[in-house]
């Protein structure tokens, strides 16, 4: 069995952008946690800093991974978001240890 791949995705969203890129990030969950090889999809929102979103996710490999990216509700996020996002940054990671 090969290890899940973590993803850690931060979204910022332009100042006048932040309830556009909320709604739209919200809209991802519920097909994404029906796709093979989701594990974990969390979307959380920095209290100090409310335009900073992370998505948290867990998958059961990279290809699952990017066969998410390559779905039809990210491109009409892409699509919904464009000129909104000031920033985004994604990091592909393996989990080291766990503690429970």
């Amino acid at each position: 069995m090969s290890t899940p791949l973590t993803i850690v995705a931060i979204i910022q969203a332009k100042p006048d952008k932040q309830a556009l890129i909320k709604a739209e990030l919200e809209k991802l969950i519920e097909p994404t946690t029906g796709e093979a090889g989701c594990l974990q999809y969390e979307l959380h929102q920095d209290n100090e800093r409310p335009e900073q979103f992370l998505f948290y996710e867990s998958w059961a490999s990279r290809n699952l991974w990017q066969q998410h990216m390559n779905s039809d509700h990210i491109q009409r996020y892409l699509q919904a978001t464009e000129g909104a996002v000031a920033h985004f940054s994604i990091m592909e990671m393996t989990q080291v240890k766990s503690y429970r």
